[in-house]
């Protein structure tokens, strides 16, 4: 059978590698959108249609609450950091504590990160520069992507549009030619995790755990290292 999957970027890069060996084992098929789990968590609030779900913690807890996933099929996958990078070859930033890291930002010609709202990385980071005092004095130089695979901040790392970028550890990893140069800093780090589940309104609520539980699986668990995350 077929299983609407609606997933959050930030696993698009495992799920690419994973997926036919899935079908292969289980003999379902996945129908996968990805997104922004924000972006996601309003759709499925908006009555679209799954069977199966892999949204942020939170995101998920408030989809629970709104009866659109099963509580008890929660399933914890993985962790990823928010990192900062550069494209490969140019000056790396120091990064190392908070006060560096403004004077990185203040430095840099050009930023890019996930428009708030459009990842939880982009709002953690929008969040961050208003603490900082770094809003204001940013706000001509930063381009602001629209989550989703079309809004890979690699992209506009290695096509010169911006000079610093950060996003999700597997996000920035999906695009080749991105120097990573580290987490933020201590004080204003940001962990997202990442958890499956079952939609309240699966055909198969048993055929969807069967991707839960192949994503636990050891050689799963090491495809998503290899892409960025940690798995849990």
């Amino acid at each position: 059978m077929n299983l609407r999957l609606l997933c959050t970027t930030a696993l698009k890069s495992t799920l690419d590698e994973l997926s036919a060996q899935f079908e292969r084992a289980s003999g379902h098929r996945l129908d996968a959108a990805y997104g922004p789990s924000a972006q996601l968590t309003k759709r499925l609030a908006g009555g679209e249609a799954a069977d199966i779900v892999v949204l942020t913690g939170p995101g998920f807890d408030e989809m629970a609450k709104l009866g659109k996933v099963v509580p008890a099929s929660r399933l914890r996958l993985a962790e990823s950091a928010t990192m900062v990078a550069v494209k490969k070859g140019t000056p790396r930033p120091d990064i190392s504590t908070v006060e560096k890291f403004r004077q990185a930002m203040l430095a840099a010609k050009s930023i890019a990160y996930s428009g708030p709202g459009s990842g939880a990385s982009g709002a953690h980071i929008a969040e961050v520069f208003a603490r900082l005092g770094l809003a204001d004095a940013c706000k001509a130089k930063t381009v602001f992507g629209p989550g989703g695979p079309a809004g890979l901040i690699g992209n506009y790392l290695v096509r010169g549009e911006a000079e610093i970028g950060m996003q999700q550890d597997s996000e920035l990893m999906a695009v080749p030619g991105v120097d990573i140069i580290g987490p933020l800093p201590p004080g204003i780090d940001l962990t997202t995790v990442f958890v499956f589940g079952v939609h309240t309104g699966a055909a198969d609520g048993g055929a969807g755990r069967a991707l839960g539980e192949f994503l636990r699986t050891p050689a799963a668990r090491a495809v998503m290292k290899a892409k960025g995350l940690t798995p849990a």
